[in-house]
């Protein structure tokens, strides 16, 4: 086991582990630490707390130190020249009439790197472009293909729930969406209906699915012949979440709906 904080970089970004520091921190505290080689302003997101080696992933890094009031002023600085530096980007991008779509530009806190985030159909060979960029700013130029999750995450929105994203409020990591959900939870398989601002599976069809799944294996599926009260029967539907059954009775127009423990699996032959 081993003693970690967990530091988050953006407002519903991924968590990093780092060791703690000779100093207690707070929840939502800023720190300065190292990553990829730079340094960076983060704040606390998780507090000290012991976990699996292997859950450690390449050295653990120390907290720096806690940010200052002029740190944070930096920081803000930085972003303002980010800013300028999107600008300045999309018309070399245009320049070069590259297929490719600006996100964010982001600096490193010590300004010892600009990243550049953006989305592609397809590969880009953007090889001048960072010798444009990096003879115009100066420093270290990294440029990071994203997908389209992450472009909703970084513009953020509000989804057909009519709420903001969940990916740009809460939710630090993607989590695995497929179409097998929408069906389990009856919902229409309409694209349109099912997908977020950035045209995949919402990720809310993943919050109640273990909920669906266990329902699932508890109750009979459709078609299952079965025994009711009013005699036997086949399934005919399901409410998965308040465990009720609708089973067409033989012999009877109306078809019934059952609590699936008031049920017995019907014996073959």
């Amino acid at each position: 086991m081993v003693t970690v904080v967990g530091v988050r970089f953006q407002k519903a970004g991924r968590v990093y582990y780092y060791a703690p520091g000779e100093h207690p921190v707070d929840l939502q505290e800023p720190v300065v630490v190292e990553s990829q080689q730079c340094k960076q302003l983060g704040y606390i997101a998780m507090l000290p707390k012991e976990v699996a080696d292997d859950e450690v992933v390449g050295d653990l890094k120390p907290i720096l130190y806690r940010a200052t009031s002029e740190d944070l002023q930096k920081a803000a600085a930085n972003e303002e020249e980010a800013q300028r530096a999107l600008k300045i980007a999309k018309e070399k991008i245009q320049e070069r009439e590259l297929e490719m779509k600006l996100t964010q530009v982001e600096y490193s806190f010590d300004k010892s790197k600009l990243i550049f985030c953006f989305t592609a159909d397809g590969r880009v060979d953007f090889r001048e472009l960072v010798k444009d960029l990096a003879g115009i700013f100066k420093t270290r130029i990294e440029l990071r293909q994203v997908g389209v999750r992450d472009e909703a995450k970084i513009l953020g929105g509000i989804g057909p729930c009519g709420r903001p994203l969940c990916c740009t409020t809460f939710l630090g990591d993607f989590v695995p969406v497929s179409i097998k959900m929408a069906k389990d939870q009856s919902l229409s398989l309409n694209p349109t209906k099912i997908s977020g601002l950035c045209g995949r599976l919402m990720c809310c069809l993943q919050y109640e699915n273990e909920q669906y799944e266990e329902a699932k294996k508890a109750m009979p599926d459709y078609g299952t012949e079965v025994v009711t009260p009013e005699g036997k029967g086949k399934v005919i539907g399901l409410n998965l979440l308040n465990r009720i059954v609708k089973v067409k009775v033989f012999g009877r127009e109306t078809p019934f709906e059952y609590a699936y423990e008031e049920l017995q699996i019907a014996e073959k032959g």
